[in-house]
């Protein structure tokens, strides 16, 4: 008579049964997976720790630009656009007058994708074209006319005290070349800012005291 095996009770040994789990129920995270595998603000052991799903700040210490020596203002800022197949291309176009406060200026006018590239081309641009020039006293040596386009421009010296009796471009392109007494007038009969300063360019140029 063969003998029975008997199997043992792990009830009665405390040992759980094979394939049933002892103890409180595993928590799953929140895409299926155990918790402690996955990332998330409330768990600071998992791969992503705090939070941070890209490991790091974004960007650095920002580095000091060196100045140039050059102060700029935004004479122009105007939305263009072009029409071509399939739409419309909209760009950015901008008039830039950048100045040493000591004889020296500049024009530039650049387009661009968007505001801040336009304004860098155009700063670029003016620094290509320098006029420089020698201030007297304040003011320029002597009365000047020059014309470019449809705008026409008239320049005439001013005792000290006097100020800038000027407008518009005329008086951004004046300011920020160092003159600070000069009668200034438009005589063309346009009103647009970048003819009427590119004038003022001209008339600078005309002055026989340039360096």
């Amino acid at each position: 008579m063969a003998e029975e095996i008997k199997k043992p009770n792990t009830a009665q040994n405390g040992a759980a049964p094979s394939g049933e789990r002892t103890g409180a129920p595993m928590r799953r995270g929140r895409f299926g997976g155990p918790a402690s595998r996955q990332g998330g603000p409330n768990n600071r052991g998992g791969a992503n720790a705090g939070g941070d799903r890209r490991g790091g700040r974004r960007g650095g210490p920002r580095e000091e630009r060196e100045r140039d020596g050059f102060n700029e203002s935004v004479l122009d800022l105007r939305r263009v656009t072009r029409v071509v197949a399939g739409g419309k291309r909209f760009r950015f176009r901008a008039t830039i007058v950048i100045g040493d406060g000591k004889g020296t200026v500049g024009v530039g006018v650049a387009k661009g994708a968007d505001v801040q590239q336009s304004i860098q081309k155009a700063k670029s641009a003016a620094k290509r074209s320098l006029v420089t020039f020698k201030i007297v006293n304040g003011t320029i040596a002597h009365e000047v006319t020059a014309k470019f386009s449809a705008a026409k421009i008239l320049l005439r010296p001013a005792k000290e005290g006097h100020g800038l009796m000027a407008g518009g471009a005329v008086r951004a392109v004046m300011l920020l070349s160092g003159v600070k007494d000069v009668t200034g007038k438009c005589l063309g009969g346009t009103k647009n800012k970048l003819t009427n300063a590119m004038a003022t360019m001209e008339a600078l140029k005309k002055l026989k005291t340039s360096k």
